[in-house]
């Protein structure tokens, strides 16, 4: 009688779509990667809105709202991580697996990559775990750290270096200190090799967030109530704050002077005064921001009492102390040290070999970055605070909001995914501590 044939172990077919997720607290970035086609990412709100008249919006159904006053808004991450599964779970289905879903997905055969913030707490983890493989029911998955995801850009082009025509960038980059600095909070992060060296890790509880908050309490003070009008006052911060590349100056220029006096600065807009049209969602959608004009400022003063066709807040020194708290917390009472005294912090538990390599490779990504002069203001204060013999160079992606996702995307179709992921048999077998044990020590070098 012939010997029993061992079974061959069963190897489940390569999945062709994965479904790559940089799930932030703002806005979620999602697209799909089928072979080696990757599609433009969807930029969804990571949100359920109501409006004054009590109708609920679910993610991307926010842009049929047609009047933000008094909008209250419902997310499901808070400080980075997602703490609230069932608002999170709702958005998704209404994104990818509903009937009507505008980035359709069958998860049966589909592999999920999904970014995480650094250093999340393992019990977020498992049950993040729980709701891609039990619920969902995902056929593969990956979750990584967003930061690292970066790594597999062509990081030297994003630095302008120059070199020969025809060369191939390598994936992962080598090394690279990467900057996240989105709605929740801002971090560094060094990675060599394509992993993050966790040790390294350093966080600033400042974003987009707190600087909105900050904001919205500073022209409750000094205009109108805007406690109720954080989506306006967000629109406000994007279009007109900047990071000042010469903060005592602007100061000078926008300080009105001892009690009675008009300094001429003042009077003028001292070249840094704007005045913002608040949008009064008839005829105008969205908020304008225009020169300063003293003399439409003492018009609409005289105006003031009677009909108006346009409500004008005068923004002064709000437009460059808002962003600053990036670079001195202690500002508004924050006890952290800025972006720049977090770098050097990092720097300092790596062998000084890996200095020059992380100082002339940083990227910054993240809605905050877009502040006019941001970069510019970032690498002064590292010029000033690294050793001399190192060459700092600080650059900004084309688009730093949907820059994570894009690595995603790269890593999606990269090599390395087959040894990172993990399938659904596979999670059913071993469990979820093995799933997070696999994915902490990534790919075995």
């Amino acid at each position: 009688m012939a010997p029993a044939r061992k079974s061959k172990a069963h190897q489940p077919a390569p999945l062709s779509r994965s479904l790559v997720l940089d799930n932030g607290a703002y806005t979620i970035k999602a697209g799909f990667v089928s072979g080696d086609a990757v599609d433009e990412p969807r930029i969804i709100p990571n949100c359920i809105a109501r409006d004054r008249n009590k109708k609920i919006y679910v993610a991307s159904e926010l842009g049929k709202c047609t009047d933000f006053s008094e909008v209250a808004f419902r997310r499901p991450v808070e400080k980075g991580f997602i703490v609230n599964w069932e608002a999170e779970k709702e958005i998704w289905e209404h994104e990818f697996f509903d009937d009507k879903a505008p980035l359709p997905c069958d998860p049966s055969d589909t592999r999920l990559v999904l970014a995480e913030p650094s250093n999340s707490l393992p019990v977020l983890q498992t049950n993040c775990d729980q709701m891609v493989f039990e619920e969902f029911g995902f056929a593969s998955y990956y979750r990584g750290i967003g930061p690292s995801f970066s790594a597999y850009h062509d990081v030297q082009g994003i630095l302008r270096t120059p070199r020969d025509p025809g060369t191939v960038a390598q994936l992962p980059a080598e090394i690279l200190l990467l900057i996240d600095t989105g709605y929740s909070h801002t971090t560094i992060t060094p990675i060599l090799q394509g992993r993050p060296i966790h040790s390294a890790i350093r966080r600033l509880d400042v974003g987009g967030k707190l600087l909105t908050n900050y904001l919205t309490r500073l022209l409750s003070l000094r205009h109108y109530d805007m406690r109720n009008e954080t989506y306006i006052v967000n629109e406000m911060k994007e279009a007109a704050c900047y990071v000042s590349l010469d903060f005592k100056g602007d100061l000078e220029r926008t300080w009105k002077g001892t009690r009675g006096e008009r300094r001429e600065s003042y009077l003028n807009g001292g070249g840094v005064a704007r005045d913002y049209v608040l949008p009064d969602f008839h005829t105008r959608m969205k908020g304008i921001v225009r020169e300063f004009d003293p003399l439409q400022t003492s018009r609409a003063r005289k105006l003031a009492a009677g009909e108006s066709s346009e409500d004008v807040l005068t923004l002064r020194n709000e437009r460059f102390t808002v962003p600053e708290v990036l670079f001195h917390p202690s500002d508004i009472g924050i006890r952290q040290p800025g972006i720049a005294d977090l770098v050097m912090q990092s720097l300092r538990v790596l062998p000084t070999g890996l200095w020059p390599g992380l100082l002339a490779n940083i990227i910054v990504v993240g809605g905050n970055s877009l502040f006019d002069g941001f970069v510019e203001r970032l690498q002064k204060e590292i010029v000033q605070l690294a050793p001399d013999e190192c060459f700092v160079r600080v650059a900004r992606p084309v688009d730093p909001i949907t820059s994570t996702w894009l690595g995603g995307a790269n890593l999606a179709i990269h090599e390395h995914i087959n040894a990172l992921s993990v399938t659904k048999q596979e999670y059913e077998e071993y469990g979820a501590a093995w799933v997070s044990r696999k994915f902490a020590t990534g790919v075995e070098s």
